[in-house]
């Protein structure tokens, strides 16, 4: 993905929908001083480009069953961590994948329910049919700041089977 360079409007325009995402093009068009057809366009552009979507996010912390877990992988071959990360965020219940410096190759991203077996089948049943890790590490989140996250599909639709 080749990475395109923002101009000044297209970050004030960002930094507002950060504040707000239900902000309307009218409002959006007062604070940035161009037109509500002119905001709609450039959202439809940085959403066409991939660099904008606009998305319900989720506190974790207010919200009852949800648990949030980082886990840290080494793989046991390297040359293909673009792959890998691609074939883990395809996983049921990963946020977000990342390839990082230093200890671990990956680290990724869980939304769980409260129940630790989720964890545990994410480790066990899920993560080695990926192949080629080594290791892995998690964290489970016990308190956090200023972290809200997408609901994964996965964990919507089992608490919907949860009575």
């Amino acid at each position: 993905m080749n990475k395109i360079q923002l101009d000044h409007h297209d970050a004030d325009l960002l930094r507002l929908l950060a504040e707000d995402g239900q902000t309307t093009p009218a409002k959006l068009s007062e604070h940035l001083s161009v037109t509500a057809p002119t905001v709609r366009s450039r959202i439809k552009n940085l959403m066409q480009k991939g660099v904008l979507r606009i998305a319900g996010l989720l506190d974790p912390a207010a919200v009852r069953g949800v648990t949030i877990a980082l886990v840290g992988l080494t793989l046991s071959k390297h040359g293909f961590l673009g792959e890998k990360l691609d074939q883990i965020t395809q996983l049921p219940n990963v946020n977000w994948a990342v390839v990082v410096t230093g200890r671990y190759d990956i680290i990724v991203e869980v939304v769980l329910s409260d129940d630790t077996a989720d964890l545990y089948r994410f480790l066990d049943e899920a993560l080695p049919r990926i192949g080629d890790i080594a290791s892995s590490e998690s964290f489970v989140v016990m308190r956090s700041r200023r972290k809200w996250v997408l609901l994964p599909e996965a964990f919507a639709v089992s608490q919907q089977k949860t009575p």
